[in-house]
């Protein structure tokens, strides 16, 4: 009997300590807003926080740079080719370099030592994004040119870059390309990959890049200006997409998706409310796929339920925002880049 009574005592503690572990989402009421580098020339789009220690960034007038978290010391560069003002909408890191990838026509893609490491021309040439699996393999994606999106894959650290063939993707609907707002048309988790375009659907890879396939999604798409904006993971399951019409910002209608099997079907949430157009999202670290933060230059927005309901923050503008810790970002928009502190 004693040992019953023990056996029956370790059953309800293990199940009491189950309950208190299980993840309780917090009730973020405001954030912290302290500005790092200002500059009204500057339009940036384009943010990555290398391990921690430093933010680089591109933007448009050629610049480029870095921001070194310790100190908030900051430092911009030029990039030049030819006599081209070039536009920087993506950057990406492997283990020892950071590239960054012009609009437009030409495409070129640097390194921050300044080298050419990637050149294509077409009239019709537009690259939105770009990120790295790992430290030797990367992915860049742009507009349709041929008939399907532009793929772009390095296998070697970003020092050459093949494009695929449209016998490699699936076929490309008319004009179908990203918006490159904010750099975060790609989301990978380990091996996977997910590109969301401006015609609303989702392209899947389940091996970096080596086959494809595709879904529709039910977000707003029949307006050139309307489609998927930013699409983030927090894990092979649960993906979460924003957009709208940037034309509109205020217009809520079908702009916000989710996905909990791996991107293949989605569904519209807090269908009708705001935030409205967004330009882009992103899951909270630490946070088990609860915590988004949604930011766009109509202001900056939270949710605590995986997206299905959303809480508005600031009227702060940004295009674009990374997480260093589930409470401290970085932000980029026009004229700056601040640092955003999350506070209950």
């Amino acid at each position: 009997m004693k040992k019953l009574l023990l056996f029956l005592v370790v059953v309800v503690c293990c199940f009491s300590c189950r309950k208190e572990d299980k993840f309780v989402s917090r009730n973020i009421s405001k954030v912290e807003i302290k500005h790092i580098l200002k500059d009204s020339m500057l339009s940036i789009r384009a943010i990555e926080i290398f391990k921690n220690e430093t933010l680089q960034f591109a933007g448009n007038r050629n610049a480029f740079g870095e921001i070194y978290l310790n100190s908030n010391e900051w430092v911009i560069s030029q990039q030049k080719f030819d006599s081209l003002e070039m536009q920087f909408r993506s950057i990406a890191y492997s283990s020892s370099h950071y590239y960054m990838a012009s609009i437009g026509n030409p495409a070129l893609i640097f390194n921050h030592y300044k080298e050419l490491v990637y050149q294509e021309n077409h009239p019709k040439i537009f690259y939105d994004s770009m990120d790295f699996w790992n430290d030797k393999e990367g992915i860049a994606i742009g507009d349709s040119t041929d008939g399907c999106l532009s793929v772009i894959i390095t296998r070697d650290g970003g020092n050459s870059w093949t494009k695929l063939t449209c016998d490699e993707l699936p076929k490309g609907l008319k004009d179908e390309g990203a918006f490159a707002a904010s750099d975060s048309n790609i989301a990978i988790v380990g091996d996977k990959t997910w590109v969301a375009t401006t015609a609303g659907r989702v392209y899947y890879s389940p091996d970096k890049g080596q086959t494809w396939e595709v879904f529709d999604t039910p977000i707003i798409k029949d307006k050139e200006t309307e489609g998927i904006y930013s699409i983030d993971f927090y894990d092979e399951l649960s993906g979460y997409a924003i957009g709208g019409d940037y034309t509109k910002p205020d217009d809520n209608t079908a702009n916000k998706i989710k996905t909990t099997d791996g991107g293949k079907t989605w569904q519209l949430v807090a269908e009708n409310e705001n935030p409205g157009y967004r330009s882009c999202v992103q899951y909270m670290p630490n946070s088990e796929g609860k915590e988004l933060v949604a930011i766009g230059f109509k202001g900056i927005d939270y949710s605590n339920d995986a997206g299905e309901s959303w809480k508005h923050l600031s009227d702060e503008g940004f295009y674009t925002i990374r997480f260093l810790n589930d409470s401290v970002a970085y932000a980029a928009g026009a004229g700056r880049i601040s640092k955003l502190t999350f506070r209950e």
